[in-house]
């Protein structure tokens, strides 16, 4: 008689103790799923937010690159008294306060799009030193020109980094 009360205990225990086990691990799977979808769901939301910042800034780093070209900027920049070195620190500044106007864009885009980026700027003063360096250019005007047929020639540093960032925009779409 005791072990058949114990034998019914544990007939009644045991499958109570697996179905709570079931359900324990049901819920707690079922809970992980929902979690996760909810993580899926706030980063989308995330994304749906932030990717119109990370397209403005991409757009601002495209015109930075368009207004770095020598051939255009050449153009924005005029001599005032046809002297070359006053010129070439007027071009040169003119560059660095681009950059400076667009510096916290580079919290939107990639670090690798944004070293492209700066690689661009320091090959274009680059470019504008190594040609100013000539001893037959003596004004602007010449150096103007001579940055010009550079350019046409050899293409502007500013070209690579511009389909660089238009890959990159391709790739965020």
């Amino acid at each position: 008689m005791y072990l058949d009360k114990i034998i019914a205990i544990v007939s009644f225990t045991i499958p109570s103790i697996i179905t709570g086990l079931i359900a324990y691990f049901f819920f707690l799977k079922h809970t992980s799923v929902e979690e996760k979808r909810i993580k899926i769901s706030l980063l989308k939301e995330n994304k749906k937010h932030s990717l119109p910042q990370k397209l403005q800034a991409y757009e601002r780093m495209t015109l930075f690159l368009e207004r770095m070209n020598p051939s255009k900027l050449l153009i924005r920049v005029t001599s005032v008294n046809n002297d070359k070195n006053a010129y070439i620190v007027s071009v040169v500044n003119t560059i660095e306060q681009e950059l400076e106007h667009n510096l916290t864009q580079q919290i939107y885009v990639s670090d690798e799009c944004w070293n492209v980026i700066i690689a661009a700027k320091n090959a274009t003063i680059h470019l504008i030193n190594m040609v100013a360096n000539d001893a037959t250019i003596n004004t602007a005007e010449e150096l103007r020109e001579a940055i010009i047929k550079k350019v046409i020639e050899k293409g502007a540093p500013s070209s690579a980094a511009l389909i660089f960032v238009k890959n990159e925009v391709k790739d965020l779409l």
